[in-house]
């Protein structure tokens, strides 16, 4: 994948993110935290956490999982794929609950 592709696909990750991480705390007493670099991304909500790498999800409890942002704007986590929202917003929900 071209770099400047995938510079916008992983800006637009999280961003999602982020705006889910948000929405989820309107109804939570736990605020989402999210950390931004041009290789990671660190999503936190209170002691748990998810980490995201160009080719990598970890979890707070140090499983690892296979991740990969798609040219068709998909997500491969593991052995999911679906689109970019269902999936930021699937991990983010996952995470606050």
């Amino acid at each position: 994948m071209e770099r400047a592709l995938h510079t916008e696909l992983w800006t637009s990750f999280a961003s999602q993110i982020r705006s889910y991480g948000a929405a989820h705390g309107l109804n939570s007493q736990h605020q989402a935290v999210v950390e931004v670099g041009s290789d990671v991304i660190l999503l936190r909500v209170g002691t748990r956490w998810l980490r995201f790498t160009p080719s990598e999800m970890t979890e707070d409890n140090n499983r690892s999982h296979p991740f990969h942002l798609n040219e068709d704007g998909t997500v491969t986590v593991g052995d999911v794929t679906e689109d970019m929202d269902f999936t930021a917003e699937r991990l983010t929900r996952e995470l606050m609950q």
